[in-house]
């Protein structure tokens, strides 16, 4: 898929279950899902598919802008979440668009394997993600994911 980019890491010592909590608990979510030192608020998380998704950013935890609004396309308890912000909760059109996203669990003799895969509309809405640092700020929050996971008990 020329218009699709992964990330993918192992979570040391984490069970896929401990995983899962964190990626469907929004006070879980809060503390990774943003790169540091910028604050996420979860104001709305209805893990189903056609549920809403939705975050906010601030970059001290004071004064919140939109993030992600967007609406569950797959929940398959402790394997996959799917969103996209094409569409907002009950399955309505948004007004745009720029990603669909897929988050994906796997057990591993080590721990869980964790990917996530953005697609795009097209190969430019891909570079111009790229450009604005996908890479690079999907490795954090994936790395600040693990990092939760493998300190709780």
């Amino acid at each position: 898929m020329r218009d699709a980019v992964s990330v993918g890491r192992l979570v040391d010592h984490a069970p896929r279950s401990a995983v899962w909590t964190a990626w469907t608990d929004p006070a879980l979510v809060e503390q990774w899902w943003v790169p540091a030192p910028e604050v996420c608020r979860v104001v709305e998380m209805d893990l189903r598919p056609g549920g809403s998704f939705r975050t906010e950013i601030s970059p001290d935890g004071t004064a919140f802008g939109p993030h992600i609004t967007g609406c569950f396309l797959a929940v398959d308890e402790l394997e996959r979440v799917v969103f996209t912000d094409a569409l907002v909760a009950g399955w309505r059109p948004a007004p745009a668009s720029f990603i669909t996203a897929s988050f994906t669990l796997r057990d591993h003799p080590d721990g869980t394997e964790y990917t996530a895969t953005e697609m795009h509309r097209d190969a430019a809405d891909r570079d111009q993600h790229e450009q604005l640092g996908f890479h690079e700020g999907w490795g954090i929050v994936t790395r600040q994911l693990a990092e939760l996971v493998e300190s709780r008990p």
